[in-house]
């Protein structure tokens, strides 16, 4: 039986994507969902709303909580764990998914976009697993998981948006602390994808059509993330790739995941150059902080 079974995950972001794909491979799990997010109307360029996420999990065997939230509104969190535990009776997992970009450089990042980027993924972060800690910390299989990209400080991942680079590692840098200051109560880690992911921000933001097709569908964060949560909170501090995971696990074959099978593949931001391939890597799931 999966340790995820019975298990409650609040979950910002969900509605779509990766989010969304996480909390299916969770919900087949027989885990319960709480999805936090602010889309509750459909949108052209934004499939999928808070319901619909709903009605995908439970039909994927899970149980669903929609709950209308925007993470940069402390109350509004606040306001949701409450729902959450009201509904399940705790918290088990945080899952810190929601994430906003803009690949600008310094003149063209307008403060109004720098703070976006700052509330929702680093403040949000932070604000989302504070509020769900008291409960983490009574559960036996406390996890965070938080969708960062490893701390590479390579000047390149830097160089063109700074801001966005600034806001994504703010996500790592927290995790990074986390493990260490809740070691032993709470596995705290980080999930990133070798590829870019057929989202929403790839097709709208990043390249249309052409690089969706040279992306992995989201269902690969899903899976490595259902690994993960189902570790038991010995495993911590890690700085995951979603195919290394899924590799020492016993993935071979990762053409499934292909938007087109057998199109190259287009390497995400922040992916070390020192990075295995899964057939290489013996095991070793990404990069883990030193000293804990």
């Amino acid at each position: 039986m999966s340790a995820l079974r019975g298990r409650t995950i609040f979950m910002s972001g969900g509605s779509r994507g990766i989010g969304l794909a996480i909390a299916i491979a969770c919900a087949r799990a027989g885990a319960r969902i709480a999805i936090a997010a602010k889309t509750t109307t459909t949108h052209p360029k934004l499939p999928g709303t808070i319901y619909a996420a709903a009605e995908e999990i439970s039909a994927a065997g899970g149980t669903a909580l929609p709950l209308a939230c925007d993470i940069r509104d402390g109350d509004a969190v606040q306001s949701a764990v409450a729902a959450t535990v009201e509904a399940f009776g705790g918290i088990d997992i945080v899952v810190n998914n929601a994430s906003a970009i803009s690949l600008t450089g310094t003149a063209e990042t307008p403060l109004k976009r720098y703070d976006l980027m700052t509330s929702v993924n680093s403040r949000g972060t932070f604000a989302v697993t504070q509020a769900c800690l008291p409960w983490l910390l009574k559960s036996d299989h406390a996890h965070v998981l938080t969708i960062s990209p490893p701390l590479d400080l390579a000047p390149h991942w830097f160089k063109d948006h700074p801001a966005y680079s600034l806001a994504k590692f703010g996500m790592s840098l927290l995790s990074l602390g986390w493990a260490g200051e809740f070691q032993g109560r709470i596995a705290v880690n980080c999930l990133w994808p070798r590829t870019t992911i057929d989202t929403a921000a790839v097709r709208n933001l990043l390249g249309g059509e052409a690089m969706a097709n040279a992306s992995r569908r989201p269902e690969i964060m899903g899976d490595a993330a259902r690994v993960i949560l189902e570790k038991d909170v010995e495993f911590t501090g890690w700085f995951c790739l979603d195919d290394l995971v899924l590799a020492a696990h016993g993935v071979t074959d990762f053409e499934p995941y292909a938007v087109v099978p057998g199109a190259p593949l287009q390497q995400d931001f922040f992916v070390p150059e020192s990075a295995p391939e899964p057939a290489d890597a013996g095991g070793i799931v990404g990069w883990r902080a030193q000293g804990l």
